[in-house]
């Protein structure tokens, strides 16, 4: 078995080999959980408000110049049905489908990831990788067997709840006891037996650590903070973070509000999460995710005023966090738009980070853990 040092160390060598001249290409950078999305578009907003859909339109020339801007070589996207109204499997099916269609139509710019080597060619040929994910398995209703047809469709990352409980466990606004239910565990075997990632992200504190215990991979946590910093549900406690990483997990730290009792967070917010994180799991263990695109914000206030309907609709829907205010942002303003990552390595460079530690935040250690799960 080759070990996760040993593995970064030829990935690290691999994408250099590969990479284009421009600095921004140099690092290989990997979202774990984002979009590619435009803010300034309501139709492609997150999802999140629990009532929109992936529309059957092209990813836009701004998204895609953006996020080359930001040397984004790839990124899980959500697919399908999170919360609210309509039926989660064929929301799910149907969102699949259109981002095949995407892929297609795009093949210039886009690229679906099945394997992690397709993240290394996705890079060397210039395009975006595409990784399928959902952000709660409900998709699966009672049918653990659903997880077979979802890995034939090409999904690979499967998030066990959102916020509220669901027929696997308990999500991030439940009781922070609501255990990891049979159901759950029959998914993460399936999950396992067919290399999906399983991912922890949203769930609660008991639901979480039992699930690192029963996979028998390795499990993620693909967007989260850290609860020593901010004291939210939304953020993993270190013991959550330790049960996954001294499992060989991954652990991403979002661009979210969550990261400051204020719910404004800031870059330098970003980075004391990502050291927390680092001093608690170690190096080869933390990476990003966002939980957002590479496109900036055009108008200021009247992104505010759709956000603030948003979170109305989000707590109308019961699917709202705590952190969520009328006047909170759902991203990091002085890390958005397509110089969030270049900054964010900057940020990092002046806390004392070396290049290669970096390297692994920006995109080496999603890669090391996808090829441990995906092969």
């Amino acid at each position: 078995m080759i070990d996760r040092r040993t593995l970064l160390a030829a990935a690290g060598a691999s994408v250099v080999a590969g990479a284009a001249p421009a600095p921004r290409r140099r690092r290989l950078v990997v979202n774990a959980l984002g979009a590619l999305d435009d803010p300034n578009d309501w139709s492609e907003s997150d999802k999140s408000n629990a009532v929109g859909e992936t529309e059957r339109k092209l990813v836009s020339p701004r998204i895609l110049r953006d996020a080359r801007a930001a040397g984004l070589d790839a990124v899980n996207v959500t697919l399908g049905y999170v919360a609210g109204e309509g039926d989660p499997f064929e929301r799910t099916v149907r969102e699949i489908g259109v981002w095949d269609w995407r892929i297609r139509e795009q093949a210039a710019d886009l690229a679906g990831i099945l394997t992690a080597d397709d993240i290394l060619r996705a890079k060397r040929a210039g395009r975006i990788g595409i990784v399928y994910g959902v952000q709660n398995a409900a998709m699966l209703g009672d049918k653990a067997e659903r997880v077979d047809l979802f890995a034939d469709l090409g999904l690979r990352v499967v998030q066990l709840t959102y916020n509220p409980a669901n027929r696997l466990g308990g999500g991030a606004t439940a009781p922070a006891r609501t255990p990891l239910t049979p159901f759950g565990r029959e998914v993460i075997a399936r999950c396992n037996a067919r290399r999906l990632m399983v991912d922890l992200s949203h769930s609660g504190f008991r639901t979480c650590f039992e699930a690192a215990h029963a996979s028998s991979r390795p499990i993620s946590i693909n967007h989260t903070g850290c609860r020593a910093l901010c004291d939210v549900p939304r953020n993993k406690t270190d013991e959550e973070l330790r049960a996954v990483a001294e499992r060989g997990g991954f652990i991403g730290i979002y661009f979210m509000p969550f990261l400051t009792a204020s719910s404004r967070a800031t870059a330098a917010d970003v980075v004391a999460h990502i050291d927390h994180a680092v001093n608690v799991c170690g190096e080869e263990h933390v990476g990003i995710g966002t939980d957002g695109g590479a496109t900036g914000i055009d108008d200021l206030a009247a992104y505010r005023g759709r956000v603030a309907r948003q979170i109305e609709q989000r707590r109308a829907a019961g699917i709202g966090a705590l952190g969520e205010n009328a006047d909170t942002l759902p991203l990091v303003l002085d890390l958005s738009g397509p110089t969030q990552f270049e900054r964010l390595a900057q940020l990092l460079a002046r806390r004392g980070y070396s290049e290669r530690r970096i390297d692994k935040i920006l995109g080496l250690n999603f890669l090391g853990f996808a090829r441990e799960i995906w092969g």
